[in-house]
């Protein structure tokens, strides 16, 4: 075993990274990429898968057992608002349920858009309880191919 002598910078360097990463998830706020936030009963319901190519962003939300008449989907300025309610299927009024791992109630998502989408242009399609949020890019956003002469 060596014999090394004690360097306060090195704990605060390691203190430094465990602040960054802590702090990593908010670090992008300002860039122009999806930012969520939840307002439900349940954090993340429903969940939302997002991807994105060259064309559009597309977000992907997972609501088993719903019908379009339950979902309703809003867009102002640059949010985007999924909101909707899930009613437990069967109503009755059975108090020994021994577990129910489903999550019910009214949920509200939010997320703000990019500048670079065009609003006018989302469409949306919900099938076997699985909503497709289609948010195409603006033409200037998509970038072009630009001619090096020389």
């Amino acid at each position: 075993m060596a014999i090394t002598r004690w360097n306060p910078f090195n704990e605060l360097q390691s203190f430094t990274r465990a602040m960054e990463s802590m702090f990593e998830p908010f670090a992008h706020e300002g860039r122009e990429n999806l930012l969520a936030t939840t307002h439900a009963r349940s954090a993340d319901w429903p969940r939302v898968d997002i991807y994105e190519d060259k064309d559009e962003i597309v977000l992907r939300a997972e609501l088993p057992g719903m019908e379009r008449k339950d979902v309703e989907l809003l867009i102002e300025d640059r949010t985007l608002t999924i909101r909707g309610e899930r009613k437990l299927e069967h109503e009755d009024k059975r108090e020994h349920y021994l577990r129910l791992e489903g999550t019910y109630g009214v949920f509200n998502r939010y997320f703000t858009l990019p500048t670079s989408i065009d609003s006018e242009k989302i469409r949306a399609e919900m099938h076997n309880g699985v909503m497709h949020v289609h948010v195409p890019k603006r033409e200037t956003a998509k970038g072009r191919p630009i001619t090096i002469h020389g």
